[in-house]
């Protein structure tokens, strides 16, 4: 099988050749090591790159790392998501929507109903994902073009989160209506995004967002009344474009597991938090017929601070637990950033490689 033909075998809950994988954020100081030089798609460096090279200069260096870092390492997928656009334009619509183009910033507001009113009106004026927003795909899918790969993308509409949106969360019990309409808006954006996503060929939607850590951070009832409706919106609309639909959220979401995988209508689940409760096994054996799930190397700790032998054993339990009618793709629980060293992220890949009966990587 080529990795397209594996990612989708493992999503359609047919069994692959071998287990796919691939890693969801991977950051430097390990990315630049892989690579042998500074990784461009590090969220630290851009503006240093961008200032240097010229903005899209950078947006074609980080779609062509990306791609040659998954192809380094065998991966079987990438996901992928929008640097910041060019200094003078407005930011992407991540959490607070932007002010207008030289807009003063507005006074504190004390009122978090107040407040979120004013967000809403600005989401309510923002324009539509634009071709700025979207070249980093089309460069990316220009790259594997031209290098004869085939991988899928996965891109992000992780826009129905609350995690530390505390004027949301507190709208949320005090105006329900204006909290209400923050979700609408959220669901058009993402809407444009899947739209946009579809139109570049991309194949995977990643939609939710952060609502746990240890314990839900929201109600159940709060979940399911305020966000499920909207994500099951959005996956439709993937579903439509012949997309699939991640979704994906940290924490402990047992008690809301079947809203947040049957109620949203998606396919996949991400950010799988072991540490949180979330364990694969249990996981593969209530939910393995009908959801694929990506993950779950737990990054915050083993990863960090195991040793080399712990990392391995930890890769081959999570290949284990997660085999049988497709259904998984292996990667960390989240990002493979600063705290994890190169050894145990070698580790990781050698023990993925062990078990698939595949040669060792070297650097």
């Amino acid at each position: 099988m080529n990795s397209r033909e594996r990612v989708i075998a493992a999503l359609s809950h047919r069994e692959p050749d071998r287990t796919p994988v691939f890693e969801y954020v991977l950051l430097s100081p390990v990315a630049d090591q892989l690579l042998g030089r500074p990784y461009a798609a590090d969220p630290d460096g851009w503006d240093a790159l961008a200032a240097e090279v010229g903005w899209e200069e950078a947006v074609r260096r980080n779609a062509v790392d990306r791609l040659e870092l998954a192809l380094r390492l065998g991966h079987d997928l990438i996901y992928l998501w929008a640097p910041p656009l060019p200094r003078g334009a407005p930011p992407l619509p991540r959490g607070a929507p932007p002010l207008p183009r030289g807009a003063p910033p507005p006074p504190p507001v004390a009122d978090p109903v107040e407040a979120l009113r004013r967000r809403n009106e600005r989401a309510a004026a923002a324009p539509p994902p634009g071709d700025q927003e979207m070249l980093v795909y089309a460069l990316l899918k220009a790259e594997m073009a031209r290098r004869g790969a085939d991988l899928p993308v996965l891109a992000p509409a992780y826009v129905h989160g609350v995690w530390t949106d505390v004027e949301l969360m507190q709208t949320m019990l005090l105006a329900p209506d204006v909290a209400r309409e923050h979700f609408q808006l959220a669901t058009r954006r993402a809407l444009a995004l899947v739209d946009r996503y579809a139109a570049l060929g991309l194949d995977l939607a990643g939609v939710g967002g952060d609502f746990a850590g240890t314990k839900l951070i929201i109600s159940p009832q709060a979940y399911r009344e305020f966000i499920v409706p909207e994500v099951r919106q959005v996956s439709r609309r993937a579903h439509a474009h012949g997309l699939y639909a991640i979704n994906a959220s940290d924490g402990d979401l047992w008690p809301v597991l079947d809203d947040f995988l049957y109620g949203c209508e998606v396919d996949g689940y991400l950010e799988i938090d072991m540490h949180a409760g979330m364990d694969l096994r249990r996981l593969k054996r209530e939910h393995g017929a009908r959801i694929t799930f990506l993950g779950n190397l737990d990054c915050g700790i083993t990863l960090s601070f195991g040793s080399e032998e712990e990392v391995r054993q930890h890769t081959l339990d999570c290949l284990e637990a997660g085999r049988g009618n497709g259904g998984h793709v292996l990667c960390a629980s989240n990002a493979i950033a600063a705290s994890v060293p190169l050894r145990n992220y070698l580790a990781v890949v050698n023990a993925y490689r062990e078990w698939c009966g595949l040669s060792a990587y070297r650097l």
